[in-house]
């Protein structure tokens, strides 16, 4: 056989094993085409509102104000379910509405502090200060359960922390809702929503908190749902194979 041949041969076959493995990270979710790329983060405009109470249903008047930002569905998401949310901040803190369409209630988990991006989830990440890579979290799941935490990301290596003393003004008001059946572990419906309240003095000592009229936090908003043991996830900023890759956050300018 002769070289040219032989060459031949070794770079189809280098070829064939790069081809195989480029195929074996796409399947596996690990990366993506569509997670790598580095478009320019959104921004969003936060209206200022006078305090109102939660109750899961985002009928408040208040909310009239602001518009639905739709959630792009990320890489190898099965499920062609729609998630948005609305956003708006008082004197006493900031307001998140989610809403997303879907047909099982994916919940099981009873209790606050638990991995709920496990099961279907709505997510929002506040990093109110760029000089310091600590941000804060927020998790709520169909069932009403919640997972707030401050985390610090030191070069890709994050773990959140719980609040400490979380009551009287620091505690967040929260409400879930359901529409086309029950917000039951399983239940069978075609939307659900999750309305949260987070007060400033569960921010402390996050710096850049308040927000003024003009101030700019970095942010990111999220959904996960898992239906038919089917992964599915959205993102308003797009980020890569982790939620916690900050730098890719959206910008919330307040108004």
């Amino acid at each position: 056989m002769s070289r040219p041949v032989i060459l031949l041969m070794i770079v189809t076959q280098r070829a064939a094993v790069l081809a195989s493995v480029a195929v074996s990270i796409l399947l596996s979710g690990t990366l993506t085409a569509d997670d790598t790329v580095r478009s320019t983060p959104p921004k969003l405009t936060v209206k200022r509102c006078v305090d109102f109470k939660v109750n899961g249903k985002g009928d408040a008047v208040a909310w009239s104000s602001a518009d639905w930002t739709s959630l792009t569905r990320r890489a190898n998401g099965k499920h062609d379910y729609t998630a948005r949310f609305k956003m708006l901040y008082s004197a006493k803190g900031v307001y998140v509405l989610f809403d997303g369409s879907d047909q099982t209630l994916t919940a099981t988990m009873q209790e606050d502090f638990l991995h709920l991006w496990k099961e279907d989830v709505f997510e929002c990440f506040f990093w109110t200060d760029e000089k310091h890579p600590v941000y804060f979290e927020y998790e709520i799941s169909p069932l009403g359960y919640e997972l707030p935490i401050l985390v610090p990301n030191l070069n890709g290596r994050f773990l959140g922390w719980r609040p400490w003393d979380y009551e009287g003004s620091r505690t967040i008001q929260k409400g879930v809702s359901a529409t086309g059946g029950k917000n039951t572990s399983m239940g069978i419906v075609t939307g659900w929503r999750a309305e949260v309240f987070i007060p400033y003095d569960l921010l402390k000592p996050l710096r850049n908190v308040p927000p003024e009229s003009g101030t700019h936090w970095r942010a990111n908003f999220y959904r996960v749902d898992y239906d038919d043991n089917k992964v599915t996830g959205w993102n308003w900023a797009r980020v890569g194979a982790s939620f916690h890759e900050f730098e890719n956050f959206g910008t919330l300018v307040f108004e």
